[in-house]
């Protein structure tokens, strides 16, 4: 029988489920079986939207108090790659050398698993004057429309409310307690088309080729500095990702060039200033070579900091008493699903070192586990009997 308040068992057990997204394989079974026999009400549920592939969730929560204390994460998964590339089987969550190996041992199944044994070992103590809830997805590395947004929504139309949130994405550059993340940057991606006339290569002047004109609004777009960074945020970025035209053959001018490019961007804008500055970039450039282009926006996460309160110091001061280290509360890397729940809620984020993320080989020292257990459970009791 699986021991629901054992992290090493509850991480085993979820890393046997091969979730790559979007199957969930069993993995939110594993999840349910543990909460429920717990006194959890738990909820699954399945979103769909045209396109994009099903994906199964879950909600549970105990108690029915305020504040809700919630815990968010994924239970998908990347693709392992081959599997005689690892040491011991991606999903077989072998223990070898004091380290459990497998796909998802650290991003984030994890942490899913030391965050249910530590929920369950206070909930067992009765130091629950709250709610404790757990919003957990299919959805995360995939395109991210069916799973924790749609959650959301779920739970505003009960009238359901989170007063605080913990992501346990892996946060920690090299040892456990170096960093909380306190926001993201903001994410926003463009594709850049511009239209020329196709013609043969050996008579130009019968043409107009749009690449040329192409890469000099993408020159343009990336050599302006957006700003310097700010106190919380590292300077905004643009980065060109896809170049190309629809043209296979070189003796043949393309009839129109495309581009796409991400721009990651700080407290300073928020994305309607955002697509005004590059569509203002854009038109100075073309304007100079009288190219014709459009551009098209897309983007699910908007910058966001959660300021200094409750959930932040009670976390800082888990990791203090747990690590010996004082956290650095931080904004950089890539985007979370936090970027849908800071809308509802205060979060952060904070979970295992991400050294091995994505890799072969992925893994997570079983002391690791015990000591975010700890973390977490320490965590929990602080958040519920801090004054007011």
């Amino acid at each position: 029988m699986l021991s629901t308040t054992d992290p090493i068992a509850l991480a085993q057990a979820l890393i046997r489920c091969p979730s790559v997204t979007p199957a969930d394989a069993g993995a939110l079974g594993v999840i349910e079986r543990a909460l429920a026999a717990a006194g959890f009400s738990v909820h699954r549920m399945t979103f769909s939207e045209p396109g994009t592939p099903d994906v199964e969730n879950l909600y549970a929560r105990i108690g029915t108090r305020e504040p809700n204390l919630c815990f968010a994460g994924h239970t998908d998964v990347v693709p392992p790659g081959l599997d005689s590339a690892w040491q011991h089987p991606p999903f077989g969550a072998a223990i070898h050398d004091g380290s459990l190996y497998g796909r998802g041992a650290v991003d984030m199944k994890g942490a899913i698993a030391c965050f249910m044994a530590a929920a369950l070992r206070v909930q067992a103590s009765g130091a629950l004057p709250g709610s404790l809830s757990f919003l957990i997805t299919g959805d995360e590395e995939g395109p991210s429309i069916n799973g924790t947004a749609k959650l959301l929504d779920w739970l505003a139309a009960r009238g359901e409310k989170l007063d605080a949130c913990i992501v346990g994405e892996p946060s920690n550059p090299q040892a456990l307690g170096d960093e909380i993340k306190i926001g993201r940057r903001g994410s926003l991606n463009a594709e850049l088309v511009v239209s020329g006339k196709q013609g043969h290569a050996a008579y130009p002047q019968l043409a107009e080729n749009p690449v040329p004109k192409l890469v000099r609004l993408l020159d343009r777009l990336a050599s302006q500095t957006l700003d310097t960074g700010t106190a919380k945020f590292e300077p905004s970025s643009l980065q060109v990702t896809v170049i190309g035209a629809p043209n296979s053959a070189t003796n043949v001018i393309p009839a129109e060039a495309r581009a796409k490019f991400n721009i990651r961007y700080n407290d300073l804008w928020r994305r309607p200033q955002l697509e005004a500055w590059v569509r203002l970039q854009c038109e100075a450039a073309a304007e100079a070579i009288a190219a014709r282009w459009t551009i098209e926006f897309s983007g699910t996460g908007d910058v966001f900091l959660t300021k200094p309160g409750p959930l932040v110091d009670t976390l800082v001061q888990a990791v203090i008493a747990e690590t010996g280290r004082t956290p650095a509360l931080t904004t950089g890397g890539g985007t979370s699903d936090a970027r849908f729940i800071q809308a509802h809620c205060p979060v952060v984020e904070f979970g295992l070192v991400n050294a091995t993320i994505h890799q072969v080989d992925e893994r997570v020292p079983v002391a690791d586990l015990v000591r975010l257990t700890a973390i977490y459970e320490r965590f929990i009791a602080g958040f519920f009997s801090r004054p007011g």
